[in-house]
């Protein structure tokens, strides 16, 4: 029984992993549930019986990449334990890449629609959380009045997500001497006022 339940817990995610494949080729609006059967070589009734529907499928999707960035987050904040704005410096940089790397995951962050509820935008809202919470924490330790704190959110969040529109649409070539620019943009954002 044990084994039946791994067995289907890996097909899970095997459909799940043709799923981010999925959204990265074509999107959420060309996101295909009979393509990614194929892939994974299934009846097409098959991620059906793991996801319910196509809502539920993209949730899970959606799950997933918070976890493994939840991964990522906590291997920065243990490497850059100690020095809050070194973890807000390199989670914005991280950022950046998995939104440039992945790049149809920014349709899933910006989706507006109703037949996703508040669950699924609180999951969604979840990936780019910690750098919101790292901020409010050098806000304390540093002393920083809440207007600012509030512009600081701002500029760092437009930094990151214009970072990726730039590298995305090739205004910014993604190699690593631009990374070190948006890096330096966003470490220096804490030198200002």
């Amino acid at each position: 029984m044990a084994e039946g339940t791994k067995r289907r817990g890996n097909k899970r995610e095997e459909l799940v992993e043709a799923g981010i494949r999925e959204i990265n080729q074509y999107g959420i609006t060309g996101f295909s549930m009979r393509r990614i059967a194929d892939a994974c070589g299934v009846s097409c009734g098959a991620p059906y019986k793991h996801f319910g529907n196509r809502k539920e499928f993209i949730a899970a999707v959606i799950e997933y990449v918070n976890a493994q960035w939840h991964t990522h987050q906590r291997e920065i904040l243990q490497t850059y334990e100690g020095n809050t704005r070194r973890q807000i410096v390199e989670i914005s940089v991280a950022y950046v890449r998995f939104l440039v790397e992945h790049p149809h995951f920014r349709s899933i962050l910006m989706l507006k629609d109703d037949e996703f509820d508040n669950v699924y935008h609180r999951m969604r809202g979840e990936l780019s959380s910690p750098t919101q919470k790292l901020i409010r924490c050098y806000q304390e330790e540093s002393g920083m009045d809440e207007e600012t704190l509030q512009r600081k959110i701002y500029v760092i969040r437009a930094l990151i997500f214009g970072a990726a529109l730039m590298f995305d649409n090739g205004e910014l070539p993604y190699q690593e001497k631009t990374v070190t620019i948006v890096r330096s943009s966003i470490d220096r954002e804490f030198d200002l006022p």
